[in-house]
């Protein structure tokens, strides 16, 4: 025992502080760069998303201001609503304004275009880029040099909805970014020092070092990982592990930074800091599965590259060809500009935006929240649902399930001998007999001479005899033996079983065991009549997990494994050629929701969780699951539907366009080119809204 460091059990410190360790040095993700930076980020790359976002947003609100009064201007606008507005050089007003949307609102695709060129990767940002360019330079001819219509309304509500397109993407990467934010909130800012002379100091965590000595009261988290040297008490490291039940933690055990200390006070000598703890390895595998995702290519970038490339071999090849047909150069420009214009994106930059939003709006009404767009259209095709099980598919919490009365006494005396005892207790096995005796309304005995046996139990005199309620620990050490077939049935299912006694005598054993949740039996057959396997991915022990999923009808259970092998369970699954889906609510299964091709987090679990997470599930319920995934293939099926509508109307408009059917009498002018881009702009919206779930 350290001298001066008085270890006082259930004295719980209510000041305590969990703030982020804005000043530990040697953390990489933490501390470092908020110095760097001052505004609280966990993560250098959080900062750049924010300015990001904030400039999208900007550069879209002033943008739009703008179209308002450039469309008002327009001529083919005014003629479309019916009316006339006279005003003096509106042809220059119209420049102006369209001039400032152009290079302000437009400039990140102009820098994507340029980017994409010089890496000989044309995208997206290339096809934007490349038809504003065409339509802002023609336009300024037409306003200036040459006779023409102009295309400036084009332009200025492409951008707008091109920047609206992209602020919602960088929403979701800040989404994912904050996951890594979250986790370093796991632990405290400042530790309880043991000094050499036995005294304990208040100190910033950053200060402490390997080899330190440290004092964790009742209610704390460790603040770093550990070794006990002294004092015995019981951690909840659910978060961090997925161990349902609370740990027994003893001279010479390892403790985790960030586990919860739920009784006795312990001396813990310190063997990891900063960036080798437990939670900063978390951190680091987090960032690590993140950017392998990001550098994965977007359908949505491959499919722009081909229609760049038509665009440009069709703006190309219709203005040589008319150029040589007819020797009117202003006539080519026109077709090709025709082209050009007609080809733009607009149905295509909203073909998949549209629907998300209509299918964002039903997912929530449905208890889904959809973060990240590109998951959300992989979860179409999962085959395989993995589950964690503590919080996911069982209550997470303990519930009395089993009370086996051996001598002199029935279950509900037995119930409310050990109910007096608990009364006091905030430990999770209280708390489900409690919960048990309430149920019963069973009324409590008087308890004296209360004392409690650190990691093994509790005592107390009723009607002055002496009893106990202990684990079987205690029974271990002492040498008591129970001959009970029943008892040990239970013990073999993996249900937590504790022993009331009266002196040396048993009187018999309460069992308590995390169970299913109700919705849980029918999300799970649900999956299977669509075809899809469910696994169980746990950090509880293998007993338990095993009974759980045999009540569930899991075949396939995974027990006993921590945040890095769950990433690699996934990774296993995946190269098998599997799509799963991770469905998870704990800091230990961040890594593995990220890695897996959906990550699906419970509402009620962490933040970081949640900040992991593709879709959250609002409710708990297992069952939102097999929702998600019907929603997804309904959401597909609308995609595929306005992505045909949007490149494929081309089909027809592009060859009309640049004057294939000239005769036969059809030549489009620039004006109806834009009519037939902005009605199948209508036509992806009205269709988008007709999404149901099947």
């Amino acid at each position: 025992m350290y001298e001066g460091a008085k270890i006082v059990h259930h004295d719980v410190s209510s000041s305590h502080s969990h703030e982020v360790m804005k000043k530990h040095s040697e953390m990489e993700h933490v501390g470092k760069h908020e110095q760097e930076h001052g505004d609280g980020s966990a993560v250098p790359h959080i900062k750049h998303h924010k300015m990001m976002l904030r400039d999208f947003k900007r550069r879209f609100i002033v943008s739009t201001l703008l179209t308002i009064p450039l469309l008002l201007v327009s001529p083919f606008i005014q003629s479309v609503i019916g009316i006339t507005i006279a005003i003096p050089y509106k042809n220059y007003i119209l420049f102006v304004l369209a001039s400032i949307i152009y290079f302000y609102g437009g400039f990140p695709f102009l820098k994507g275009l340029i980017e994409e060129i010089s890496k000989h990767k044309p995208g997206m940002m290339t096809l934007i880029g490349l038809a504003i360019s065409v339509a802002y330079v023609y336009s300024s001819a037409v306003t200036f040099l040459i006779p023409g219509k102009t295309f400036f309304w084009e332009l200025a509500t492409l951008i707008d909805i091109m920047l609206l397109g992209h602020w919602i993407e960088m929403r979701s990467v800040l989404g994912a970014s904050r996951a890594l934010e979250m986790i370093s909130k796991l632990l405290p800012s400042r530790a309880h020092k043991v000094l050499e002379d036995g005294s304990v100091v208040d100190v910033p965590v950053s200060e402490i070092r390997v080899g330190d000595k440290i004092l964790v009261r009742p209610g704390e988290k460790v603040p770093v990982d550990g070794v006990v040297v002294d004092g015995k008490t019981s951690l909840d490291e659910s978060m961090l592990t997925g161990e349902s039940l609370p740990v027994h933690r003893g001279p010479g055990d390892k403790v985790i930074g960030g586990a919860i200390n739920l009784e006795g006070a312990i001396i813990v000598e310190v063997t990891a800091t900063g960036k080798d703890t437990y939670v900063a390895q978390i951190i680091n595998l987090v960032q690590e599965v993140q950017m392998a995702r990001s550098r994965m290519q977007d359908l949505a970038d491959r499919a722009a590259f081909f229609l760049t490339i038509i665009a440009i071999v069709a703006g190309t090849i219709t203005f040589f060809t008319w150029l040589f047909y007819l020797g009117d150069p202003l006539f080519a420009l026109e077709r090709m500009v025709t082209v050009m214009v007609i080809t733009c994106p607009h149905a295509l930059g909203l073909a998949i935006p549209l629907v998300v939003a209509v299918s964002t709006a039903e997912s929530a009404k449905n208890g889904l929240l959809v973060r990240n767009r590109q998951a959300f259209e992989r979860a179409k095709n999962v085959n395989v649902v993995v589950f964690d099980k503590t919080g996911t598919l069982t209550k997470g919490i303990f519930e009395v399930t089993d009370i086996v009365a051996i001598k002199d006494v029935d279950s509900k005396e037995l119930l409310r001998i050990a109910a007096s005892l608990e009364v006091n207790s905030e430990h999770p096995i209280a708390r489900g007999i409690m919960k048990k005796a309430e149920e019963l309304g069973l009324s409590l005995f008087r308890v004296n001479d209360f004392r409690a046996i650190t990691g093994k139990g509790i005592e107390g005199s009723i009607n002055s005899q002496k009893f106990m309620v202990v684990g079987p620990g205690y029974l271990k050490e002492n040498g008591i033996e129970v001959k009970s077939e029943e008892v040990r049935k239970l013990q073999a299912e993996g249900k937590t079983t504790v022993y009331v006694l009266r002196g040396r005598e048993v009187l018999g054993a309460i069992a308590l065991a995390d169970t299913p949740k109700p919705e849980s039996f029918e999300a799970i057959r649900e999956l299977k009549q669509l075809g899809i396997e469910c696994i169980m991915l746990t950090g509880d022990n293998r007993v338990t997990a095993e009974r759980i999923a045999k009540e569930l009808g899991i075949e396939r259970v995974y027990a006993e494994v921590l945040p890095h092998e769950k990433v690699k369970v996934i990774k296993e699954l995946q190269l098998e050629g599997n799509i799963v889906a991770m469905v998870g609510d704990g800091v230990n299964d961040a890594p593995a929701l990220i890695q897996a091709d959906v990550g699906i987090a419970i509402g009620a679990g962490t933040d970081i969780t949640i900040e992991s997470g593709d879709i959250i599930l609002v409710r708990s319920d297992p069952r939102d699951v097999v929702m998600a995934i019907r929603l997804a293939k309904a959401t597909y099926r609308k995609m595929v539907q306005n992505l045909l509508w949007a490149t494929g109307y081309n089909t027809i408009a592009i060859p009309a366009a640049a004057g294939v059917f000239y005769k036969l009498g059809i030549l489009l002018s620039p004006a109806v080119g834009a009519i037939l881009m902005s009605l199948s702009t209508v036509i992806v919206a009205i269709n988008s809204r007709f999404l149901h779930i099947d």
